[in-house]
Protein backbone atom coordinates (compact mmCIF):
# COMPACT_ATOMS: atom_id res chain seq x y z
CA UNK A 1 0.00 0.00 0.00
CA UNK A 2 2.55 1.81 0.78
CA UNK A 3 4.66 1.74 -2.12
CA UNK A 4 1.62 2.39 -4.75
CA UNK A 5 0.77 5.64 -2.12
CA UNK A 6 4.16 6.87 -3.59
CA UNK A 7 3.95 6.10 -6.60
CA UNK A 8 0.51 8.26 -6.34
CA UNK A 9 2.77 11.19 -5.48
CA UNK A 10 5.13 10.74 -7.53
CA UNK A 11 2.72 10.91 -11.13
CA UNK A 12 1.21 13.53 -9.46
CA UNK A 13 4.29 15.43 -8.84
CA UNK A 14 4.91 14.34 -12.37
CA UNK A 15 2.14 15.76 -13.89
CA UNK A 16 1.77 18.64 -11.91
CA UNK A 17 4.90 19.84 -13.44
CA UNK A 18 4.07 19.02 -16.72
CA UNK A 19 0.95 21.30 -15.77
CA UNK A 20 2.24 24.40 -15.02
CA UNK A 21 4.92 24.43 -17.79
CA UNK A 22 2.04 23.79 -20.44
CA UNK A 23 -0.25 26.28 -18.64
CA UNK A 24 2.68 29.20 -19.46
CA UNK A 25 3.42 28.10 -22.42
CA UNK A 26 -0.25 28.17 -23.64
CA UNK A 27 -0.95 31.73 -21.88
CA UNK A 28 1.94 33.12 -23.70
CA UNK A 29 0.65 32.24 -27.23
CA UNK A 30 -2.95 32.13 -26.35
CA UNK A 31 -3.54 34.45 -29.28
CA UNK A 32 -2.74 32.12 -31.96
CA UNK A 33 -5.33 29.83 -33.53
CA UNK A 34 -6.33 26.73 -32.22
CA UNK A 35 -3.75 23.64 -32.89
CA UNK A 36 -0.94 25.97 -34.00
CA UNK A 37 1.15 25.91 -31.40
CA UNK A 38 3.57 22.99 -31.06
CA UNK A 39 2.40 21.85 -27.78
CA UNK A 40 -0.10 23.21 -25.53
CA UNK A 41 -1.07 22.27 -21.68
CA UNK A 42 -2.06 18.76 -22.75
CA UNK A 43 1.36 17.87 -24.46
CA UNK A 44 3.03 19.26 -21.57
CA UNK A 45 1.28 17.19 -19.05
CA UNK A 46 1.56 14.29 -20.48
CA UNK A 47 5.23 14.62 -21.37
CA UNK A 48 5.57 15.32 -17.52
CA UNK A 49 3.44 12.23 -16.79
CA UNK A 50 5.98 9.95 -19.08
CA UNK A 51 8.73 11.17 -16.90
CA UNK A 52 7.61 10.26 -13.84
CA UNK A 53 6.00 6.82 -15.66
CA UNK A 54 9.45 6.18 -16.75
CA UNK A 55 11.17 6.07 -13.94
CA UNK A 56 8.69 4.07 -11.76
CA UNK A 57 9.25 1.25 -14.74
CA UNK A 58 12.57 1.23 -15.17
CA UNK A 59 12.41 0.19 -11.41
CA UNK A 60 11.28 -2.61 -13.05
CA UNK A 61 13.56 -2.97 -16.11
CA UNK A 62 16.29 -0.99 -15.56
CA UNK A 63 17.51 2.52 -15.83
CA UNK A 64 18.02 2.08 -19.70
CA UNK A 65 14.49 2.90 -20.27
CA UNK A 66 14.55 6.62 -18.82
CA UNK A 67 17.00 6.75 -21.65
CA UNK A 68 14.96 5.77 -24.53
CA UNK A 69 12.12 7.53 -22.97
CA UNK A 70 13.91 10.17 -23.35
CA UNK A 71 15.28 10.00 -26.09
CA UNK A 72 11.69 9.42 -28.07
CA UNK A 73 10.35 12.76 -26.60
CA UNK A 74 13.47 14.62 -28.10
CA UNK A 75 12.79 13.13 -30.93
CA UNK A 76 9.08 14.25 -31.32
CA UNK A 77 10.14 17.51 -30.07
CA UNK A 78 12.38 18.15 -32.66
CA UNK A 79 10.03 16.67 -35.66
CA UNK A 80 7.52 19.10 -34.21
CA UNK A 81 10.14 22.15 -34.10
CA UNK A 82 11.13 21.68 -37.52
CA UNK A 83 7.88 20.98 -38.72
CA UNK A 84 6.87 24.28 -37.22
CA UNK A 85 10.04 26.30 -38.82
CA UNK A 86 8.82 25.25 -42.36
CA UNK A 87 5.29 26.37 -41.86
CA UNK A 88 5.72 29.60 -39.65
CA UNK A 89 8.98 30.41 -40.87
CA UNK A 90 9.84 30.64 -36.87
CA UNK A 91 13.46 29.78 -35.48
CA UNK A 92 12.29 30.36 -32.13
CA UNK A 93 13.16 26.96 -30.36
CA UNK A 94 12.23 27.51 -26.60
CA UNK A 95 9.14 25.23 -26.87
CA UNK A 96 10.50 22.06 -27.92
CA UNK A 97 13.55 22.09 -25.29
CA UNK A 98 11.07 23.33 -23.20
CA UNK A 99 9.56 19.65 -23.60
CA UNK A 100 12.58 17.80 -23.05
CA UNK A 101 13.20 19.64 -19.95
CA UNK A 102 9.87 19.00 -18.45
CA UNK A 103 10.91 15.59 -19.31
CA UNK A 104 13.79 15.61 -17.37
CA UNK A 105 12.40 17.62 -14.23
CA UNK A 106 9.83 14.98 -13.86
CA UNK A 107 12.04 12.20 -14.10
CA UNK A 108 14.11 14.05 -11.75
CA UNK A 109 10.85 14.77 -9.01
CA UNK A 110 10.23 10.80 -9.54
CA UNK A 111 14.15 10.24 -8.12
CA UNK A 112 13.00 11.26 -4.70
CA UNK A 113 14.38 15.27 -5.45
CA UNK A 114 10.18 16.58 -5.81
CA UNK A 115 11.81 20.15 -3.79
CA UNK A 116 14.59 20.82 -6.47
CA UNK A 117 12.87 19.71 -9.31
CA UNK A 118 9.34 21.71 -8.60
CA UNK A 119 12.40 24.77 -7.70
CA UNK A 120 13.38 24.16 -11.12
CA UNK A 121 10.32 24.30 -12.85
CA UNK A 122 9.25 27.56 -11.04
CA UNK A 123 12.37 29.03 -12.20
CA UNK A 124 11.92 27.84 -15.62
CA UNK A 125 8.20 29.30 -15.62
CA UNK A 126 9.91 32.81 -14.74
CA UNK A 127 12.17 32.52 -17.61
CA UNK A 128 9.35 31.75 -19.89
CA UNK A 129 7.08 34.48 -18.82
CA UNK A 130 9.16 36.96 -18.65
CA UNK A 131 10.62 37.02 -21.94
CA UNK A 132 10.07 40.78 -22.63
CA UNK A 133 11.02 42.21 -19.47
CA UNK A 134 14.20 40.11 -20.13
CA UNK A 135 14.97 41.14 -23.47
CA UNK A 136 14.38 44.97 -22.52
CA UNK A 137 16.75 44.54 -19.67
CA UNK A 138 19.30 43.04 -22.44
CA UNK A 139 18.97 46.22 -24.38
CA UNK A 140 19.45 48.61 -21.02
CA UNK A 141 23.65 46.91 -21.42
CA UNK A 142 25.74 48.27 -23.94
CA UNK A 143 27.68 45.84 -25.91
CA UNK A 144 30.94 47.47 -24.45
CA UNK A 145 29.53 47.24 -20.70
CA UNK A 146 28.84 43.81 -21.67
CA UNK A 147 32.03 42.83 -23.06
CA UNK A 148 33.79 44.49 -20.00
CA UNK A 149 32.24 42.49 -17.64
CA UNK A 150 32.93 39.41 -19.50
CA UNK A 151 36.38 40.00 -19.68
CA UNK A 152 36.51 40.37 -16.27
CA UNK A 153 34.67 37.54 -15.41
CA UNK A 154 36.68 35.19 -17.36
CA UNK A 155 40.42 36.66 -16.07
CA UNK A 156 38.38 35.79 -12.74
CA UNK A 157 37.72 32.35 -13.27
CA UNK A 158 40.67 31.38 -15.11
CA UNK A 159 42.96 33.52 -13.07
CA UNK A 160 41.46 33.23 -9.10
CA UNK A 161 42.00 29.49 -8.84
CA UNK A 162 46.14 29.95 -10.12
CA UNK A 163 46.58 32.64 -7.72
CA UNK A 164 48.64 31.07 -4.52
CA UNK A 165 46.73 31.24 -0.78
CA UNK A 166 48.79 32.33 1.09
CA UNK A 167 50.36 35.92 2.64
CA UNK A 168 53.81 37.58 1.31
CA UNK A 169 56.08 40.34 2.34
CA UNK A 170 56.23 42.46 5.19
CA UNK A 171 53.46 40.45 7.92
CA UNK A 172 52.31 38.43 5.53
CA UNK A 173 49.81 40.70 4.44
CA UNK A 174 49.56 40.26 1.00
CA UNK A 175 47.62 37.18 0.31
CA UNK A 176 46.73 37.30 -3.85
CA UNK A 177 43.95 35.04 -3.60
CA UNK A 178 42.15 36.47 -0.93
CA UNK A 179 42.98 40.28 -2.59
CA UNK A 180 41.43 39.11 -6.07
CA UNK A 181 38.45 37.28 -4.27
CA UNK A 182 37.20 40.75 -2.51
CA UNK A 183 37.71 42.22 -5.76
CA UNK A 184 35.25 39.90 -7.26
CA UNK A 185 33.16 40.33 -4.47
CA UNK A 186 33.05 44.09 -4.44
CA UNK A 187 32.71 44.19 -8.32
CA UNK A 188 29.71 41.91 -8.14
CA UNK A 189 28.03 43.87 -5.81
CA UNK A 190 28.38 47.03 -7.40
CA UNK A 191 27.77 45.80 -11.02
CA UNK A 192 24.54 44.76 -9.26
CA UNK A 193 23.60 48.08 -8.25
CA UNK A 194 24.93 49.10 -11.91
CA UNK A 195 22.33 46.70 -13.52
CA UNK A 196 19.71 48.42 -11.21
CA UNK A 197 20.22 51.51 -12.86
CA UNK A 198 20.45 50.64 -16.03
CA UNK A 199 17.14 48.28 -15.04
CA UNK A 200 14.92 51.52 -13.67
CA UNK A 201 16.01 53.56 -16.37
CA UNK A 202 14.19 56.73 -16.40
CA UNK A 203 10.93 55.88 -14.85
CA UNK A 204 13.17 55.56 -11.07
CA UNK A 205 12.22 57.54 -8.91
CA UNK A 206 14.41 59.26 -6.04
CA UNK A 207 14.19 56.38 -3.88
CA UNK A 208 15.17 53.85 -5.96
CA UNK A 209 17.50 55.58 -7.24
CA UNK A 210 19.41 56.02 -4.49
CA UNK A 211 18.99 52.38 -3.17
CA UNK A 212 20.00 50.84 -6.74
CA UNK A 213 22.66 53.29 -6.84
CA UNK A 214 24.48 53.04 -3.39
CA UNK A 215 25.22 49.31 -4.02
CA UNK A 216 27.00 50.68 -7.05
CA UNK A 217 28.93 53.93 -5.59
CA UNK A 218 27.36 55.94 -2.87
CA UNK A 219 30.07 58.64 -3.52
CA UNK A 220 28.66 58.57 -6.87
CA UNK A 221 25.26 59.23 -5.85
CA UNK A 222 25.98 61.84 -4.06
CA UNK A 223 28.14 63.78 -6.46
CA UNK A 224 24.84 63.20 -9.01
CA UNK A 225 22.48 64.17 -6.87
CA UNK A 226 24.40 67.43 -5.80
CA UNK A 227 24.75 68.46 -9.26
CA UNK A 228 21.17 67.59 -10.11
CA UNK A 229 19.85 69.54 -6.64
CA UNK A 230 21.82 72.68 -8.37
CA UNK A 231 20.72 72.63 -11.43
CA UNK A 232 16.91 72.63 -10.46
CA UNK A 233 16.98 74.26 -6.93
CA UNK A 234 15.93 71.30 -4.90
CA UNK A 235 18.38 71.04 -1.75
CA UNK A 236 16.05 69.40 0.91
CA UNK A 237 14.55 66.84 -1.63
CA UNK A 238 18.08 65.76 -2.83
CA UNK A 239 19.73 65.58 0.74
CA UNK A 240 17.51 63.07 1.41
CA UNK A 241 18.38 61.42 -1.32
CA UNK A 242 21.96 61.47 -0.30
CA UNK A 243 21.16 60.85 3.27
CA UNK A 244 19.58 57.24 1.62
CA UNK A 245 22.50 56.71 -0.16
CA UNK A 246 24.63 56.55 2.62
CA UNK A 247 22.70 54.77 4.75
CA UNK A 248 22.44 51.79 2.08
CA UNK A 249 26.37 51.85 2.45
CA UNK A 250 26.12 50.62 5.91
CA UNK A 251 24.30 47.55 4.90
CA UNK A 252 26.65 46.57 2.23
CA UNK A 253 29.36 47.04 4.63
CA UNK A 254 27.62 44.58 6.86
CA UNK A 255 27.19 42.13 3.73
CA UNK A 256 31.58 42.46 3.36
CA UNK A 257 31.76 42.11 7.10
CA UNK A 258 29.59 39.22 7.26
CA UNK A 259 31.53 37.31 3.76
CA UNK A 260 34.87 38.24 5.77
CA UNK A 261 34.35 37.12 9.27
CA UNK A 262 30.90 36.85 10.60
CA UNK A 263 31.87 36.72 13.96
CA UNK A 264 32.27 40.04 13.79
CA UNK A 265 29.40 41.20 12.26
CA UNK A 266 28.25 39.92 15.83
CA UNK A 267 29.72 42.45 17.55
CA UNK A 268 29.41 45.11 14.82
CA UNK A 269 25.37 44.95 13.17
CA UNK A 270 24.30 47.25 16.33
CA UNK A 271 26.39 49.79 16.23
CA UNK A 272 26.30 50.13 12.50
CA UNK A 273 22.46 49.56 12.22
CA UNK A 274 22.15 52.48 15.07
CA UNK A 275 23.90 54.46 11.70
CA UNK A 276 21.84 53.59 9.69
CA UNK A 277 18.69 53.94 11.13
CA UNK A 278 19.95 57.92 12.13
CA UNK A 279 20.51 58.78 8.53
CA UNK A 280 17.15 56.93 7.55
CA UNK A 281 15.21 59.18 10.48
CA UNK A 282 16.85 62.03 8.76
CA UNK A 283 15.72 61.13 5.21
CA UNK A 284 12.35 60.40 6.23
CA UNK A 285 11.72 63.72 7.70
CA UNK A 286 12.78 65.56 4.88
CA UNK A 287 10.95 63.35 2.71
CA UNK A 288 7.54 64.04 4.21
CA UNK A 289 8.52 67.68 4.75
CA UNK A 290 9.34 68.09 1.08
CA UNK A 291 7.76 71.00 -0.57
CA UNK A 292 9.17 69.76 -4.26
CA UNK A 293 7.61 67.47 -6.61
CA UNK A 294 9.73 64.08 -6.05
CA UNK A 295 11.49 64.34 -9.29
CA UNK A 296 13.07 61.48 -11.60
CA UNK A 297 16.90 61.54 -10.82
CA UNK A 298 18.04 58.12 -12.76
CA UNK A 299 18.61 59.65 -15.92
CA UNK A 300 21.16 62.05 -14.21
CA UNK A 301 23.00 59.59 -12.31
CA UNK A 302 26.56 58.70 -13.44
CA UNK A 303 27.63 55.45 -12.38
CA UNK A 304 30.22 53.62 -14.05
CA UNK A 305 30.05 49.63 -14.88
CA UNK A 306 32.57 47.95 -12.06
CA UNK A 307 33.02 44.75 -13.79
CA UNK A 308 36.15 46.93 -15.89
CA UNK A 309 39.17 45.49 -15.74
CA UNK A 310 40.58 48.52 -15.19
CA UNK A 311 38.72 49.46 -12.16
CA UNK A 312 39.40 45.87 -10.87
CA UNK A 313 42.81 46.25 -10.81
CA UNK A 314 42.35 49.49 -9.60
CA UNK A 315 40.72 48.60 -6.34
CA UNK A 316 43.04 45.58 -6.06
CA UNK A 317 45.94 47.54 -6.04
CA UNK A 318 44.28 50.04 -3.38
CA UNK A 319 43.38 46.98 -1.55
CA UNK A 320 46.86 45.19 -1.38
CA UNK A 321 47.89 48.85 -0.46
CA UNK A 322 45.58 49.17 2.57
CA UNK A 323 46.17 45.52 3.91
CA UNK A 324 49.58 46.55 3.96
CA UNK A 325 49.35 49.63 5.49
CA UNK A 326 46.96 48.49 8.19
CA UNK A 327 49.88 45.97 9.43
CA UNK A 328 52.63 48.51 9.22
CA UNK A 329 50.49 51.06 11.26
CA UNK A 330 49.68 48.74 13.73
CA UNK A 331 53.50 47.29 14.21
CA UNK A 332 54.95 51.40 14.10
CA UNK A 333 51.89 52.97 15.95
CA UNK A 334 49.48 50.15 17.64
CA UNK A 335 45.86 50.57 17.50
CA UNK A 336 46.23 54.49 17.32
CA UNK A 337 47.84 53.92 13.88
CA UNK A 338 44.61 51.66 12.39
CA UNK A 339 41.86 54.28 13.78
CA UNK A 340 44.17 57.33 11.85
CA UNK A 341 44.40 54.55 8.96
CA UNK A 342 40.75 54.02 9.02
CA UNK A 343 39.84 57.73 8.88
CA UNK A 344 41.89 58.53 5.96
CA UNK A 345 41.21 55.64 4.00
CA UNK A 346 37.56 56.50 5.11
CA UNK A 347 37.84 59.99 3.36
CA UNK A 348 37.75 58.15 -0.47
CA UNK A 349 36.69 55.06 0.36
CA UNK A 350 35.03 52.70 2.89
CA UNK A 351 35.37 49.21 0.83
CA UNK A 352 38.74 48.09 1.13
CA UNK A 353 39.91 49.47 5.25
CA UNK A 354 36.07 47.41 5.87
CA UNK A 355 37.89 44.12 4.00
CA UNK A 356 41.56 44.79 5.48
CA UNK A 357 40.51 44.92 9.18
CA UNK A 358 37.79 41.86 8.69
CA UNK A 359 40.71 39.96 7.78
CA UNK A 360 42.64 41.17 10.40
CA UNK A 361 40.29 40.54 13.53
CA UNK A 362 40.03 37.15 11.74
CA UNK A 363 43.37 35.85 12.08
CA UNK A 364 44.12 37.67 14.92
CA UNK A 365 40.66 37.25 16.50
CA UNK A 366 40.97 40.68 17.79
CA UNK A 367 37.48 42.46 17.28
CA UNK A 368 37.43 45.70 19.02
CA UNK A 369 40.03 47.58 16.89
CA UNK A 370 38.60 46.72 14.06
CA UNK A 371 34.87 47.49 15.09
CA UNK A 372 36.35 50.74 15.65
CA UNK A 373 38.54 51.41 12.86
CA UNK A 374 35.41 50.06 10.20
CA UNK A 375 33.20 52.62 11.79
CA UNK A 376 35.35 55.44 12.51
CA UNK A 377 35.58 55.03 7.91
CA UNK A 378 32.07 54.74 7.83
CA UNK A 379 31.44 58.07 9.68
CA UNK A 380 34.46 59.64 8.11
CA UNK A 381 33.38 58.89 4.88
CA UNK A 382 29.72 59.93 5.50
CA UNK A 383 30.40 62.93 6.89
CA UNK A 384 32.57 63.43 3.15
CA UNK A 385 29.57 62.76 1.07
CA UNK A 386 27.58 65.32 3.03
CA UNK A 387 30.48 68.16 2.90
CA UNK A 388 30.59 66.98 -0.56
CA UNK A 389 27.27 67.86 -1.39
CA UNK A 390 27.31 70.87 0.48
CA UNK A 391 30.34 72.38 -1.46
CA UNK A 392 28.54 71.24 -5.09
CA UNK A 393 25.46 72.65 -4.57
CA UNK A 394 27.32 75.97 -3.12
CA UNK A 395 24.04 76.37 -1.10
CA UNK A 396 23.20 78.02 2.43
CA UNK A 397 20.02 75.42 2.36
CA UNK A 398 22.71 71.92 2.63
CA UNK A 399 25.19 73.01 5.10
CA UNK A 400 23.50 71.52 7.55
CA UNK A 401 24.00 68.43 6.07
CA UNK A 402 27.65 67.00 6.84
CA UNK A 403 27.05 68.31 10.39
CA UNK A 404 23.56 66.21 10.81
CA UNK A 405 25.42 63.38 9.45
CA UNK A 406 28.04 63.57 11.69
CA UNK A 407 25.40 63.80 14.23
CA UNK A 408 23.57 60.50 13.26
CA UNK A 409 26.90 58.76 13.48
CA UNK A 410 27.75 59.53 17.20
CA UNK A 411 25.12 57.36 18.74
CA UNK A 412 26.91 53.85 16.63
CA UNK A 413 30.76 54.99 18.02
CA UNK A 414 29.35 55.34 21.57
CA UNK A 415 27.77 52.12 21.10
CA UNK A 416 30.72 50.55 19.73
CA UNK A 417 33.49 51.98 22.62
CA UNK A 418 30.64 51.31 25.59
CA UNK A 419 29.43 47.65 24.39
Amino acid sequence: MESTYQSMITLAVALAIGLLVGIERSWSDRDGQEGSRIAGVRTFSLIGLLGGVAVLMSREVGAWFVGVAFVVVAALSITAHVLDVQEDQDLGSTTAFSMMLVFMLAAWAAYDAVIPAMAVTVVVISLLGYKPLLHSWLKMISPRDFYAGSKLLIISLVLLPLLPNQGYGPWQALNPFWTWLMVVLISGMSFLGFVGMKIAGERAGLIMTAIVGALASSTAVTVSLARLAKRVQRYRLFAGGVLLASAIMFLRVMIEIFVVYPGLLAKMWLPLSVMCAGLLVGFLWLWLRREEERGDASRDIEVQNPLQLGMALQFGIVLAAVLLLSEAMKAWFGDYGIYALSVISGVMDVDAITLSLAKSAQQQRETDVATVGILLACATNTMVKGLMFAIITGARQAIWLPFFMGFAMLPGLLIAVLW
